[in-house]
């Protein structure tokens, strides 16, 4: 069958996932990525259908819900659609009424059927069903229809937003059966608010359906910046290829360079018109108010570079003025600029992906539109300092680039100080470890990780969305945890739109239970072993692959890293191969390392460390690792901490034959002539 809305992908960027590409609907060719204006009512607030079609608008968003009120789809039928009647030649796009749903949560009840609405038009009740929904949507007569979803707020629990998703896809079918044989194409919109098991479900689900495009749906209600972009690549990056990808409701220029750079081709938002109406413009100098009192007096066009009809005419004096006095014509003028700045946007994306050339076009505009006025810096007052937030011997710790991390007040060593507690955890854990690869392995056994070290859960939910990333067969992946204080968890999963990354089923499930299994991945699952580590090491239910050890330092926790420890935890290896990674680049610890058994290589570099540590049984193999070599020797024989702490001074020559006896520093005609 010939698809509702030919799609062609015409160019990649390099390095990111922004794409380019253009369809065909019922009244015009749509090149993308592209932004809609929001046109609820069947009108863009404060604009003419003219002037958007000036400013290179492709396609309109109207929505369902407030035209079935009013004018009802009726009327719609009888003048022939809405093109004809708001005098529209391009496309439009209707959204379901989902958006309601949640906008609305005193104004209807849910049920199977649909949600029943009070009409704000005359207060009859109002059943928005999908068969409702898409009739409606039939009788606008819009190019693009969305079936019918419930979104909830992106910080919901995992039970509500499972429920939202179960219902948004037996609506998706319905809504496609009412669709029949009309010409229109119809997206379907993938929930699961923060939850990336939940968004894999929905958009693997969605995809075996017969809709012409995907939307992301259930963001930019609730969660911040950091924690959108992180599930709309997620999310974008499970969609077809070869549809069109649509990002509801998002947002500033920024967002939309975030969410192209990240694989979305489609956006629309209220904020060009809205900002507008409180005398707001985005432009090439920054985002500016136009009612500071330091444009009263300026003659300047509003942007230097642009083009738009507002620019070409008037001084940002006269909209400055327009603002104050609340004129409409204000409102018109500064929305017809924010309208062509964001078409503008979109061209200039469009044809650095056709170059190749994206990708610094996406470093220049990043910082561009972060600021404020250029020209006229706004003085920000210092805000007061937040309430600090403490459980036990923990408080929450923000570093100056802005994430949060957790401070052992005690001591006050800052796990992840320097790095985002995610990149961290990828970087010196996911990544070193090869963990992909290693789920990859067909007719493998399963894998088992030892966390050593849970604190706020970082390094096992980076473990935990790794194997959630892999497409196909992979290993069955067991985690094990250990930990004798859960207050770091407790306060981080407590603020988790801090710490997005708990947004996940398994963490409460550990904190409730001790112990998770993934409903959406069969064989992956998750344990807690509480208590001092070298305790109850023994009572793990397997031995490891890989050991995450991520514990407080010697000068905290002193046991952690003596000859003893690592003795028992090579021991505990029962001649697997098996890798170690961790944090520290210690003379100290890696002596003791050695001295238990152990390879010892250099790791990449993180946070304020220009190294760190891998250590491995000699099961595992030397390949692709830096190991310690003569010349780290030599910086051993100078060191003040060239043994463990633990040892003995009477044993210290006796353990330095044994560490240069090492099989890591023979070289191979030792090797040989040993032989």
């Amino acid at each position: 069958m010939t698809s509702r809305l030919p799609f062609r992908l015409e160019a990649c960027a390099t390095g990111s996932g922004a794409r380019a590409g253009v369809f065909r609907t019922l009244h015009n060719e749509v090149l993308t990525p592209l932004f809609m204006p929001v046109g609820t009512q069947a009108t863009v607030k404060a604009q003419l259908p003219q002037t958007l079609e000036d400013a290179g608008s492709q396609i309109l968003l109207a929505n369902t819900y407030h035209l079935l009120l009013r004018p009802g789809p009726e009327v719609f039928r009888r003048m022939g659609g809405i093109h004809k009647f708001m005098s529209w030649n391009r496309s439009v796009l209707t959204d379901s009424g989902g958006y309601q749903i949640f906008s609305l949560p005193h104004s209807r009840s849910m049920t199977e059927e649909g949600a029943v609405f009070q009409s704000y038009t005359d207060g009859r009740s109002i059943l928005l069903s999908p068969e409702v929904s898409i009739g409606a949507q039939v009788a606008i007569g819009s190019d693009i229809m969305m079936a019918l979803d419930q979104c909830v707020p992106s910080t919901a629990e995992e039970a509500v937003a499972r429920a939202a998703l179960e219902l948004t896809h037996r609506w998706a079918s319905r809504s496609l059966a009412a669709r029949g044989d009309s010409p229109q194409a119809m997206f379907g919109i993938v929930q699961g608010a923060l939850f990336p098991e939940l968004r894999r479900e929905s958009a693997l689900g969605l995809a075996e359906m017969d809709f012409e495009g995907f939307a992301i749906g259930g963001l930019a209600v609730g969660e911040g910046r950091t924690a959108r972009e992180e599930i709309c690549e997620f999310t974008a990056g499970l969609l077809p290829a070869d549809k069109p990808r649509y990002l509801m409701g998002v947002g500033t220029p920024l967002d939309i360079l975030e969410a192209v750079h990240r694989g979305v081709d489609m956006f629309d938002c209220i904020i060009p018109t809205q900002v507008a109406q409180r005398g707001g413009v985005f432009t090439s100098r920054g985002y500016l108010q136009l009612r500071r009192g330091v444009y009263k007096f300026s003659d300047e066009p509003l942007d230097p570079g642009c083009s738009c009809p507002t620019c070409r005419r008037y001084s940002r004096a006269y909209l400055h003025h327009l603002t104050k006095t609340r004129e409409t014509l204000g409102w018109q003028l500064l929305g017809k600029h924010n309208i062509h700045f964001y078409h503008q946007l979109m061209r200039e994306i469009r044809e650095s992906i056709f170059s190749d050339t994206f990708l610094s076009l996406y470093q220049e505009k990043r910082a561009m539109l972060h600021e404020d006025d250029m020209d006229n810096p706004v003085v920000v007052q210092t805000p007061k300092k937040p309430k600090r937030q403490v459980l036990g011997n923990y408080e929450i710790h923000t570093a100056r680039e802005g994430f949060a991390s957790i401070r052992h007040i005690h001591s006050g060593e800052i796990m992840h100080s320097r790095t985002p507690p995610m990149d961290e955890a990828n970087r010196l854990y996911i990544e070193q470890s090869r963990l992909s690869g290693l789920l990859r392995e067909s007719g493998a056994e399963p894998l088992v990780i030892w966390d050593v070290g849970l604190g706020a859960g970082a390094n096992a939910m980076a473990a935990i969305n790794c194997h959630g990333k892999e497409a196909g067969p992979v290993r069955d992946l067991h985690i094990i945890s250990f930990e004798n204080d859960l207050d770091s968890l407790r306060l981080a999963f407590r603020n988790n739109d801090q710490f997005h990354y708990l947004r996940h089923s398994a963490p409460a499930a550990i904190l409730k239970e001790s112990k998770w299994t993934s409903k959406s991945h069969p064989g992956l699952s998750w344990t807690l072993v509480s208590g001092n580590f070298l305790e109850v090491m023994e009572a793990a239910p397997a031995p490891p692959d890989l050991i995450f050890y991520d514990m407080f330092s010697g000068k905290t926790n002193a046991e952690a890293w003596t000859l003893a420890a690592f003795r028992r935890l090579f021991a505990a290896c029962r001649g697997r191969r098996a890798e170690l990674f961790t944090y520290t680049c210690s003379t100290a610890s890696r002596v003791a390392m050695l001295a238990a058994g152990f390879f010892v290589a250099r790791g990449r570099s993180t946070g304020d460390k220009t190294e760190t540590t891998i250590a491995f049984t000699p099961q595992a193999g030397r390949a692709g690792r830096d190991l310690l070599g003569a010349d780290w020797l030599a910086k051993w024989r100078r060191s003040t901490a060239r043994f463990p702490a633990d040892l003995p001074s009477p044993e210290h020559p006796a353990w330095e034959e044994v560490i240069l006896r090492h099989e890591q520093f023979r070289n191979p005609e030792e090797e040989a002539n040993a032989g």
